[in-house]
């Protein structure tokens, strides 16, 4: 197999896709942190219309990203990869869906982005979240952050060093405790989001708009080792115990369908 083979990827971030996700990721960490970013005295920080206006403006700018990505790269073939990979995760979604926290489609997306490079990897977890979010009847101001931190996990993975060299056992090891890693840092993210909608409730774990950041840190840590953090690990070991399990088949797969999609290779007419 040559070296354009091994590397063919769906899509490849050029300049303005970099510049794009880049830009919808840095939005996307202030919108996730505000309560902790924004200062006493910000208007920010008193706002209650500030997670409203985020979960309104983060739909824009996934829409612009993945059009941006999508005009630099995304053909004909890679929008059925996509579809597929997208329809496969967010059938497994229901799968674990609201049984402690167990979520199946996680192990899938950390596989494909890995194989499938970080563009796509955003791209597919956005799109995969926003179908199971259908399915499930997940839709809801929520949907917009879920989509983006599952697009962060997603392009994570295809992130991950030895892309073309590591394999066998060390990738499995690897990919799962990127596994565990990213699950966590989803629930703890996610936390974020729903946190502020709880200000006012006087409690050792609520938001108290205008206080200095460092004391809403410490209640927000107290708010996740009270509410997920016994959603977050089940995720974390399921979705690392899957990709040891069943990970090489997958990646193998994956791989191959890669290489005979040919993404790389330019059209010929006779």
């Amino acid at each position: 197999m040559s070296a354009p083979e091994r590397r063919a990827r769906p899509i490849r971030l050029g300049k303005r896709s970099a510049a794009a996700l880049a830009l919808v990721s840095a939005v996307g960490v202030v919108a996730f942190g505000w309560p902790l970013l924004a200062s006493s005295t910000s208007g920010l920080a008193h706002s209650s219309d500030a997670p409203w206006l985020f979960a309104l403006l983060l739909p824009l700018l996934l829409a612009v990203v993945v059009a941006t990505i999508a005009d630099s790269g995304l053909d004909a073939k890679a929008v059925a990869m996509l579809g597929v990979l997208a329809a496969a995760g967010a059938a497994l979604r229901p799968l674990g869906a609201g049984t402690a926290g167990l979520q199946p489609m996680f192990f899938l997306m950390v596989l494909a982005g890995r194989v499938l490079g970080p563009g796509f990897g955003f791209v597919l977890g956005g799109v995969t979240m926003f179908a199971s979010a259908l399915l499930t009847g997940g839709v809801g101001p929520w949907m917009p952050f879920q989509m983006l931190a599952l697009g962060w996990v997603t392009m994570g993975a295809g992130l991950l060093p030895g892309a073309h060299a590591l394999r066998g056992r060390g990738e499995l090891a690897l990919l799962a405790g990127y596994g565990v890693v990213s699950s966590l840092g989803y629930g703890l993210v996610m936390n974020l989001q729903g946190w502020p909608y709880i200000a006012g409730m006087s409690s050792g774990i609520s938001f108290v708009p205008g206080d200095p950041p460092g004391e809403n840190l410490t209640r927000y840590l107290a708010y996740v080792l009270t509410t997920s953090l016994g959603w977050d690990i089940p995720r974390a070991l399921l979705t690392a115990g899957l990709i040891l399990g069943c990970g090489g088949s997958v990646l193998r797969a994956l791989r191959r369908a890669t290489r005979r999609a040919a993404f790389a290779a330019p059209a010929r007419f006779e």
